[in-house]
């Protein structure tokens, strides 16, 4: 469904109720369903769009590297004409802020001034310039192939048969989810191997999609092969013959890169029906995501490869069991089955005399936000933050002093200066009351309102939930209008037992897990600035600058 409907749009720009009826029987389908997916998507258009649609995220570190005005500017310049300007989620470039859309081609890093030329050439019609490259850096310190692969933990796999091998050594060597979850990636293969099914299923999800996080993206284009060959040892462990890789659609790049890399994985008998000349097989394929944070929820990415609208299943089942079409499928996400393929090719001791200070392992992890070099690292486990702020990432943009981080995007919350110390560890962060997640770190510099940075994250979630379940629908919503009322002057008696409330419902009821952590960001900063939260309700003043005058409250 998804092919055709992109293909409709690509042909008018839109998708017209003609084309929806046609396709429709074509499909022998209802017209409702097909129109209740296509709705669902913000990849796909309902209505023709503007000459120009430019969509600027508004998330994050766009947020604090200039995405406000620079939407401010375009939409006084394009007052009146053919162009609509509008806020967007993360794009998945904050290495890069702020980051924007114009007609569906993405730039970074672009002025007023070369931003509303684009906007210009869009709306008169004239072909715009690609998306700039990328320049990855060649070589990765974990890549045991240094850039030529060899596949050969494939390789001995077909010789050995050794599945039992391959799952102690993932189990020994303690590699958990990187995706954010932390589940131990052994087991999960295990429980898939175990299940009972007339088929079972390899899933990568590379749908990143959360403010911060852009490890994901740097991978696929630096070592596609060892995402690949993750997948394949994956599918022979459990017994799978199908793999699909999930991505952005805004990962274009990406997706050219591991298509080539999957190409020549046929061309040299590595993928297909006969892997090696065994009997052994495995097919993998790509499906582009029609958009959407939700889903990066593995049970909401498996609805959308099934077609329909990405909204979150009950728990249990656990994909583990009942996944793709209700048969064991492994979900995990691009940097657990690149290290995966790591620790199998260099063994579980070398991965956990990686790491440092007592932790154990590498991570990749983006360091955005209010530094002077953000970008993509691959570090050590046991790493502090300190370290990777100021020696990875050149430091505090400005000289200006660091106020405050988020170690995982706006799910892990922000945690003061005072503890920039702590050590990428998985243990040490749960202790201190976050996580680290995917490790999408985002720096928050002195000046800025960690109040205001909470309600960019609530309305992050409120703006990507998927709406099926009512705690997170109406919860965020009502949440969003609370903290709104403090930035703006409008407060009242009752609204931080309300929030209480509302934290403690949408965490118990919430469906999945985009519900249970809307509350995160703002209960962090009523934990560790209180003071802030206190100076907007009861002084109607913000030491920043940030809230009332700039919305115009006295």
């Amino acid at each position: 469904m998804f092919d055709q409907l992109r293909a409709i749009q690509q042909q008018f720009g839109y998708l017209p109720a003609d084309q929806l009826q046609q396709l429709a029987i074509r499909m022998n389908v209802p017209v409702s369903q097909i129109h209740a997916v296509a709705s669902f998507y913000p990849h796909f258009h309902l209505t023709a769009p503007p000459r120009a649609e430019v969509k600027i995220c508004a998330d994050m570190s766009c947020h604090l590297r200039g995405a406000p005005e620079l939407k401010a500017g375009l939409a006084q310049m394009f007052q009146g004409q053919d162009v609509s300007i509008r806020d967007v989620s993360c794009l998945g470039r904050c290495d890069k802020a702020p980051a924007f859309s114009v007609n569906n081609r993405i730039y970074c890093g672009v002025d007023e001034a070369g931003a509303a030329s684009l906007v210009r050439d869009a709306a008169s019609g004239r072909q715009l310039p690609p998306e700039p490259r990328d320049n990855p850096q060649t070589r990765v310190i974990s890549d045991p192939y240094d850039g030529s692969p060899s596949y050969s933990v494939v390789r001995r796999f077909v010789e050995t048969r050794d599945w039992t091998g391959i799952l102690a050594t993932l189990k020994a060597s303690g590699l958990r989810g990187m995706g954010g979850a932390g589940f131990p990636t052994g087991n999960k293969w295990e429980i898939v191997r175990n299940a009972p099914g007339k088929a079972k299923y390899i899933i990568c999800n590379a749908d990143e999609s959360e403010p911060g996080t852009i490890k994901d993206r740097f991978i696929m284009e630096s070592v596609p092969h060892l995402v690949i060959e993750g997948m394949i040892v994956a599918g022979m462990v459990t017994g799978s013959n199908q793999g699909i890789i999930y991505i952005r659609h805004e990962y274009e790049e990406p997706q050219e890169v591991l298509q080539e890399e999957i190409d020549r994985c046929y061309r040299a008998g590595l993928l297909g029906k006969k892997i090696l000349g065994s009997e052994l097989a495995f097919d993998l394929e790509i499906f582009v995501s029609p958009g959407g944070y939700i889903c990066g929820e593995e049970s909401a990415l498996l609805e959308a490869i099934e077609g329909k609208r990405s909204e979150p299943r009950n728990k249990p089942p656990f994909p583990g069991t009942n996944g793709l079409w209700n048969q064991p499928t492994v979900i995990n996400n691009v940097e657990t089955f690149t290290f995966a393929t790591v620790i199998l090719a260099r063994g579980a001791d070398w991965f956990k005399a990686a790491g440092k200070n007592g932790a154990a392992g590498m991570k990749f992890v983006g360091v955005s936000g209010d530094v002077n070099a953000p970008g993509i690292f691959e570090v050590p486990m046991g790493t502090s933050y300190s370290e990777l702020i100021y020696k990875n990432a050149g430091g505090v943009r400005g000289g200006r002093n660091l106020l405050a981080f988020a170690p995982s995007g706006p799910s892990s919350g922000y945690l003061p200066a005072s503890m920039v110390d702590l050590p990428l560890d998985w243990n040490a962060v749960a202790a201190a009351g976050s996580m680290v997640g995917s490790g999408a770190i985002v720096v928050c510099a002195e000046g800025r309102c960690m109040l205001d940075m909470a309600l960019n994250a609530v309305r992050f979630y409120r703006n990507e939930s998927c709406g099926k379940c009512v705690p997170c629908r109406v919860g965020s919503q009502k949440m969003v209008e609370i903290l709104m009322g403090w930035t703006e002057g409008r407060c009242s008696d009752t609204d931080q037992q309300v929030m209480a409330e509302l934290s403690s419902a949408m965490k118990l009821t919430s469906i999945c897990g985009l519900g249970q952590v809307v509350p995160v960001p703002i209960a962090s900063v009523m934990k560790h600035f209180p003071h802030v939260v206190e100076e907007h309700i009861s002084e109607r003043r913000c030491s920043a600058g940030v809230c009332f005058a700039k919305r115009g409250v006295a």
